[in-house]
């Protein structure tokens, strides 16, 4: 039996002929971004953006012949490309291949900018009511951390909680969640979240090795996020977090205009740098039409954990101003401590190791407010006035 490797992957691939007929897809180049681990293998087709929705059947094509090689457990193929723009410019144009209930649809970009399918409408996730996206408009903020305790929190007030770990460059969730090991697969094309503290989790930290960075075009990454969305067997959740990557690029925009959000929490600490950057990624959320549930000001400010004297390190209330200024909620502030740290990245979140804590107590709360204005906005129906 042949060792399972890049270059028995492309082997395999080989076997499939080019649009049109024409060689194959890896004499032809069509090939990129080949991973693997474990058993799972992830690959993408670059092709002609135009062409997208006609070369589906080949991206199957393609995710079968690989799927057929002894010891792949599941595969995931994604379709990318790029279009020349003006001055022989090379621009992202499109990224597809979401499978959904064993159906697949190509999903095109024009101009930079997603669609999400016809008239504009954004297909759901099935069995899941509420994707929640906590996002940042820069790196260094603790957003991952806020995400993992706020998952934890709705679920500790009852909720039936998935997260989905979007930063696919620096997926954090899997060591944040304490859980080692890959996905399974009941047919070789939808996966298993894997679990813990009573979570469903996915992330692309599941499929490739800590330390490998992820070297993907950001239609790549759009495919990856669709599908660990779209793909995965989330059963019955009331709410799925998403943490998002840091900043306001291609990835986050594309999300937002595909995926049915019903909020975000905006993660920003006290500092006016921070705070300009969380401004953006406020409004560029109003600007897709996704509800701002509000503002949460991470490392407040420091207690010594000797002496007890606060600090306030990055400045201390720049969130709540703000959240005063841009007319949205102010959810909540947390420290720099590092009781958060040390929980976090032993893979114990304080929320589930620490549960009486004031800090644990303060992310329930943050967890409450975000519920409630969940299930309010799901309550609000049109009214019918008779005259």
């Amino acid at each position: 039996m042949s060792a399972l490797n890049q270059a028995t992957i492309l082997d395999a691939l080989r076997q499939i002929p080019g649009p049109d007929g024409r060689g194959d897809i890896v004499a032809l180049g069509m090939i990129s971004g080949v991973v693997i681990k474990e058993g799972n293998v992830g690959f993408a087709i670059e092709i002609d953006p135009r062409r997208a929705a006609q070369l589906e059947p080949l991206r199957k094509a393609a995710e079968q012949a690989v799927h057929r090689l002894p010891g792949v457990l599941s595969v995931t193929a994604v379709l990318t490309a790029h279009r020349g723009g003006p001055a022989g410019a090379t621009t992202v144009a499109a990224s597809s291949g979401q499978a959904q209930g064993g159906h697949a649809q190509a999903a095109h970009a024009h101009g930079g900018h997603a669609q999400a399918g016809p008239a504009g409408q954004k297909a759901a996730v099935a069995g899941v009511r509420h994707i929640v996206a906590v996002a940042s408009g820069k790196g260094g903020v603790g957003k991952s951390t806020t995400a993992v305790n706020l998952a934890l929190a709705l679920k500790a007030i009852g909720l039936r909680v998935g997260l989905l770990d979007a930063d696919i460059y620096g997926p954090s969730q899997p060591r944040m969640m304490g859980i080692s090991g890959k996905p399974t697969s009941p047919d070789g094309k939808r996966l298993n979240p894997l679990e813990n503290y009573g979570v469903k989790v996915m992330s692309i930290g599941f499929m490739v090795p800590e330390e490998t960075p992820m070297i993907w075009r950001g239609p790549m990454v759009m495919s990856a996020i669709n599908q660990m969305l779209r793909d995965v067997e989330w059963g019955e959740l009331d709410v799925l977090v998403a943490d998002l990557p840091p900043g306001t690029g291609d990835a986050q925009l594309t999300m937002a205009q595909q995926v049915p959000l019903s909020g975000a929490v905006i993660v920003s600490t006290p500092q006016d740098i921070a705070l300009l950057d969380a401004r953006k990624g406020l409004n560029m959320f109003r600007k897709v039409e996704v509800p701002v549930l509000g503002i949460i000001e991470n490392m407040s400010y420091f207690l010594c954990p000797h002496c007890g004297e606060r600090s306030d390190v990055f400045s201390h209330g720049g969130a709540r101003r703000e959240a005063e200024k841009l007319g949205v909620e102010f959810l909540g502030e947390l420290p720099l401590d590092m009781a958060i740290r040390e929980t976090s990245d032993g893979g114990h979140p304080i929320v589930v190791s620490q549960p009486e804590s004031p800090h644990a107590k303060t992310f329930r709360a943050i967890a409450e407010r975000v519920w409630a204005k969940l299930a309010g906005a799901q309550r609000t129906a049109p009214r019918i006035v008779l005259q």
